[in-house]
C-alpha cells in the first residue's frame, strides 16, 4: 500500500499503482502495513475502470447485491456502507427497516423500499453470522404467523405476546407450529 486515505487507498501491484475505492468500514480495519490484501470489484464502462475494494468478502457480496438495484449506484452503495456497518445493511434489509435504509445520505423512502423489496430473500445468503440468519429468519417466521392470525381475526398485540412466548421456548419453529401452537393459547 503506497497511499491510505478515507475513501481510497493506492495500491503497489508489481510497480504498477491501482487506485482502489474503499468504504469508511474497510479503511477502519486497514492495517498500517505495506502488505494487503483486499477482495475487489471492477466496475467497466464505456469512459472508465474503476476498482472498488473491500476487506471482508462479505462486505464485497453486500456492495455487489446493492448495486444491482435500479437506482442504486457504486457511489450510493459505498455511501450506505461507509454510513452503516455491513452487519446493519444487511440486518436493516433483512428486518425491512426503511428508516435506517433511509437514514443514509441520498436514499429516498422509494430507494430504501426498494432495496429491501429487492434484497430481502438475497441478503439472507450473505450474512456472515449463522446467529443472525437465524434470528432473521425467525424474525420472517414471527411476521408470517402474526398475519396469519391476524387474517383469522386475533389482535395482533395479543398474538404477538403469545408468538413471542412461543419463540423464547424454540428460537427454530417454523410458521406453521407457531401458528397451530398460538392457536391453542389465545
Amino acid at each position: 500500500m503506497i497511499e491510505k486515505n478515507p475513501t481510497y487507498v493506492v495500491i503497489d501491484c508489481n510497480g504498477v499503482g491501482y487506485t482502489v475505492n474503499i468504504s469508511l468500514h474497510t479503511y477502519s480495519l486497514l492495517a498500517n502495513s505495506e502488505a494487503i490484501s483486499l477482495y475487489t470489484y471492477l466496475q467497466v464502462k464505456e469512459d472508465s475502470h474503476t476498482l472498488y475494494g473491500f476487506m471482508e468478502k462479505s462486505e464485497r457480496e453486500i456492495f455487489k447485491l446493492l448495486i444491482s438495484v435500479s437506482g442504486v449506484g457504486t457511489s450510493t452503495a459505498r455511501t450506505m456502507l461507509s454510513s452503516l456497518q455491513p452487519r446493519e445493511v444487511t440486518t436493516a434489509i433483512a428486518h425491512g427497516d426503511v428508516v435506517t435504509i433511509q437514514s443514509v445520505k441520498g436514499i429516498g423512502a422509494k430507494t430504501a423500499q426498494r432495496v429491501i423489496l429487492d434484497l430481502k430473500d438475497k441478503v439472507l445468503k450473505v450474512m456472515a453470522e449463522g446467529d443472525e440468519v437465524l434470528v432473521s429468519q425467525s424474525n420472517t417466521n414471527k411476521e408470517e404467523a402474526l398475519s396469519a392470525l391476524e387474517v383469522l381475526g386475533y389482535n395482533r398485540r395479543q398474538a404477538g405476546k403469545v408468538v413471542d412466548k412461543i419463540l423464547n421456548d424454540d428460537p427454530d419453529s417454523s410458521v406453521e407450529s407457531i401458528i397451530k401452537l398460538a392457536l391453542k393459547k389465545l
